[in-house]
């Protein structure tokens, strides 16, 4: 019987391609069962109550922010070490970023992290620093964003990018998909009114710049929101 084994082990051995195959496919079936329940069963991905899907203005600014490479100088993940608390405040968590396709964690700080930035500074601040950061941080090497005072705000494919981010997870109402762009509007108005009420230039309302200020100004703020009662289906649509 020993021997019978030993001939069988042997022929197997010698079909090295049969070999590599069943190898292979073992491996294969092995990752798809370990991976797997991390995709499927909800309970494993990390959620925080009061972390909400950006609002189409937001998400719009969003896109502008990966689009001008700011993620290139700027992370947003603060690290739990006692310098990074006192600088910037409360730790990154996982769940803060669920809604995030893809997440803008970054690693590189030539400039400030700002997953704590939103409603630390004015609405006038934010524009006045993207189209000239020396106007308020005099020692900043960040370079002028002024085109985006200039730059009228494209929403035509707003609405298909909350279909698509529905389809991967992030919890959009159909009000919100079919009235993206008319929600993107009013958030930017809101924005562009305080902007020149406080001084600074009229017209905003359907540049890029407003989009960006959204979305920046949204940035840590859901942590610091009381939670509800229902947490699922809705954003927060407010002006930032």
């Amino acid at each position: 019987m020993s021997t019978h084994k030993e001939t069988f082990h042997r022929k197997l051995e010698g079909a090295w391609i049969l070999f590599s195959v069943l190898t292979l496919l073992s491996i294969l079936v092995g990752t798809v069962i370990e991976i797997a329940p991390m995709f499927l069963v909800k309970s494993n991905i990390p959620t925080i109550s009061t972390v909400k899907p950006l609002t189409p203005l937001e998400l719009a600014g969003r896109d502008i922010y990966q689009r001008e490479g700011c993620v290139n100088c700027h992370s947003q993940m603060v690290r739990p070490f006692r310098d990074e608390l006192e600088r910037y405040g409360e730790y990154g968590k996982p769940g803060e970023s669920v809604y995030d396709h893809p997440f803008l964690w970054g690693s590189k700080r030539t400039g400030p992290d700002l997953s704590r930035v939103g409603g630390k500074y004015p609405n006038l601040w934010h524009v006045r620093h993207m189209e000239n950061p020396r106007s308020t941080s005099p020692r900043s090497l960040m370079p002028n964003y002024y085109w985006l005072l200039e730059y009228d705000l494209n929403l035509s494919s707003l609405s298909a990018h909350l279909s698509g981010l529905r389809t991967l997870g992030v919890p959009y109402s159909d009000r919100e998909v079919s009235n993206a762009v008319s929600l993107a509007k009013e958030q930017a108005k809101v924005i562009a009114d305080d902007v020149a009420a406080n001084g600074g230039p009229k017209g905003l309302a359907n540049k890029e710049i407003v989009a960006v200020v959204a979305y920046l100004q949204r940035l840590g703020k859901d942590l610091k929101a009381t939670p509800t009662a229902s947490v699922s289906g809705s954003t927060n649509n407010g002006g930032s």
